[in-house]
């Protein structure tokens, strides 16, 4: 049996180093909001890399409103979501509360987080910094456009060259370590479209990585990964998330993405719905493409809290990885891909 603490022993002490043709190039950091590290500087627990520590209050209850079919009842509130009128403060923007929230995390084998909010989702970077400082974490932040429901009329509007003005202006003005998440809604629309493009030639001005938020299930998937590296971008500097939603026996479409060099985000991870996920993700290793996977838990609800009695911010590795480990993967992978992974995509070299 695999225990918690065996798990989160071994995150940081597994001896492995970056092999020669996975290393990250010289002179490469990871972006945080605080500061610039070395990638060895989190090679003593995971860095996932897809999580919220910032949105505005009213996201989540609009991300359901949005997501609903054309004629649907209106959606009840979320559990662990306060309404705007109820008077109670919102958990993320409750210093107090998420510091020992991601102190707690670092106790439990967790290095870095990465925050896949930006403006359009209320996420607030004067926010992020003092909550890295207060709580000891490394934060890193995203900074982009997310998906057409979200766009600003400027977005809407604007053409795809002041898009990708824009995006340049956000990463040399802003302590901003990666673009994302980046998405489209359902079916990809022209105007997401758009921004991709916009993203991926930003990212050839910047070396900044790009990850990604697909129409569930993953119907954009390949499209994405299309338009970005028509941009230039190359493919391992991609994610393209939400596949852990895309359900197949056969992972046909994570093994496309794998091949080409792109990793394959499964970022909802550390629920019960996760263990339909576990054989998907053991087939992908077992077809070669460990170095192509990357785990997170797109944490975004009060109720997953350690306060509420949830997992809290750890739990892809207290809860997603030890249900691989009963799989039968073996602790060095899962080293692999929780450590060496997102370190080598986090890291680039500023332009």
């Amino acid at each position: 049996m695999l225990t918690r603490r065996r798990l989160i022993g071994v995150l940081g002490t597994v001896p492995l180093a970056f092999g020669q043709s996975l290393r990250p190039p010289k002179g490469a950091i990871i972006r945080t909001v605080l500061k610039d590290l070395a990638p060895e500087e989190l090679a003593d627990g995971a860095t996932l890399f897809h999580e919220h520590m910032s949105l505005a209050q009213d996201f989540l209850p609009r991300w359901i409103q949005y997501s609903r079919p054309p004629g649907a009842a209106a959606p009840a509130q979320p559990k662990g979501v306060p309404s705007p009128q109820a008077g109670q403060r919102y958990f993320m923007e409750d210093l107090d509360l998420m510091s020992a929230e991601l102190r707690a995390a670092k106790a439990e084998g967790v290095s870095c987080l990465v925050d896949g909010g930006h403006e359009d989702m209320g996420r607030n970077l004067s926010f992020l910094k003092r909550l890295s400082q207060q709580s000891g974490m490394p934060i890193v932040a995203g900074t982009g456009f997310y998906a057409q429901p979200f766009y600003q009329p400027e977005v809407l509007n604007g053409s795809e060259e002041e898009l990708t003005a824009e995006l340049v202006r956000l990463v040399r003005t802003q302590p901003v370590g990666a673009f994302g998440e980046i998405g489209s809604w359902d079916e990809i629309t022209d105007t997401e479209r758009k921004v991709f493009r916009a993203v991926g030639k930003a990212h050839v001005s910047t070396n900044l990585p790009i990850f990604t938020h697909t129409g569930i299930p993953g119907k954009s998937a390949l499209e994405q990964l299309d338009i970005l590296e028509k941009a230039g971008v190359k493919p391992n500097r991609i994610v393209i998330g939400h596949l852990g939603n895309l359900v197949d026996a056969d992972v046909k479409v994570q093994k496309e993405i794998c091949k080409r060099g792109a990793y394959v985000g499964f970022d909802r991870q550390g629920g019960q719905g996760d263990a339909q996920q576990v054989p998907m993700v053991v087939k992908l290793i077992e077809s070669g493409y460990a170095d192509n996977l990357m785990f997170s838990s797109d944490f975004s609800n009060g109720a997953q809290l350690k306060r509420n009695g949830g997992a809290g911010y750890a739990k892809t590795v207290t809860v997603f990885a030890p249900k691989l480990r009963e799989a039968g993967v073996k602790m060095e992978t899962l080293h692999s891909i929780l450590v060496d992974n997102p370190r080598r995509f986090l890291a680039f070299v500023p332009k």
